[in-house]
């Protein structure tokens, strides 16, 4: 049985190596994108990212005690180019990182800017492997697509249909369908311009198997949306020890490149 991790002091990023042993690694994420240091690369521009998502009804929202995670599986979607050379990537799931305030939240920082949450769209490689789990354990399993979060006056629309079912899933363990048709396209920023870098999950047993991909522009949610983020409890039954922090802070680059594509 995985060792129980979370964010507290006692079980929280600070201790995570010692319980799973990738996560003292070379190539851990998040980091800090220094952006004085990103090489843009004419590459990124001439193959360009690109992706397809099928829109989807009663996708499975669940509570995993670190937060909420959307399970969307797609055969049908596509993500490719870029940095992603010759291999197609499928959509998994998504979930969120969010911080105590609206000062913090983002795993990835910006010139040591936090953002006050990120979202996560998690896919694996479909050319070279045959499953996700397969897929994890490979340095070139996974691609992640990570949307900062601005906090502004406007509603999330796409957003306030997870905000919608939250009070179904208050508790560890808890899930629901969402009933509200989810396109996932609609969660990017209309800005495509974004950093890549190798990476690792950021949650144990934090494997080293993601390219990374952050979209320079965020997304705009509300004060009122990140405060239904942070009613989630982290216990199961009726104790309440709310997530209201569930973000891992920024990881040596080392000696990894960190390019940029200033896509239009």
């Amino acid at each position: 049985m995985a060792a129980e991790w979370g964010y507290s002091p006692t079980n929280g990023p600070d201790v995570w190596a010692r319980l799973f042993p990738q996560a003292g690694g070379a190539r851990q994420s998040p980091v800090d994108i220094c952006t004085s240091i990103a090489s843009s690369d004419s590459n990124l521009e001439m193959k360009k990212l690109t992706f397809a998502y099928e829109s989807q009804s009663d996708l499975r929202i669940l509570n995993t005690g670190h937060g909420w995670k959307v399970e969307a599986p797609q055969s049908g979607s596509r993500l490719e180019g870029g940095p992603l050379g010759e291999d197609i990537y499928q959509l998994e799931q998504f979930h969120c990182h969010w911080g105590e305030t609206s000062a913090e939240g983002s795993e990835h920082t910006v010139d040591g800017r936090a953002y006050a949450g990120e979202l996560h769209l998690v896919h694996w490689n479909t050319t070279k492997y045959q499953s996700f789990a397969e897929a994890a354990q490979h340095p070139d399993g996974l691609a992640v697509l990570g949307v900062f979060f601005d906090v502004g006056n406007e509603s999330n629309d796409e957003i306030e249909k997870i905000v919608s079912t939250l009070s179904e899933i208050k508790f560890k363990g808890q899930f629901t369908d969402i009933p509200d048709v989810i396109d996932p396209t609609t969660f990017l920023p209309s800005g495509l311009g974004y950093w890549t870098y190798l990476g690792s999950l950021t949650t144990p047993p934090c494997n080293e198997c993601v390219i990374w991909i952050v979209y320079k522009e965020p997304i705009t949610v509300t004060e009122e949306q990140l405060v239904q983020f942070r009613s989630l409890s982290a216990c199961s039954g009726e104790a309440e020890e709310f997530i209201v922090k569930n973000y891992r802070p920024p990881q040596p680059l080392g000696n990894r490149a960190l390019r940029e594509c200033n896509a239009a």
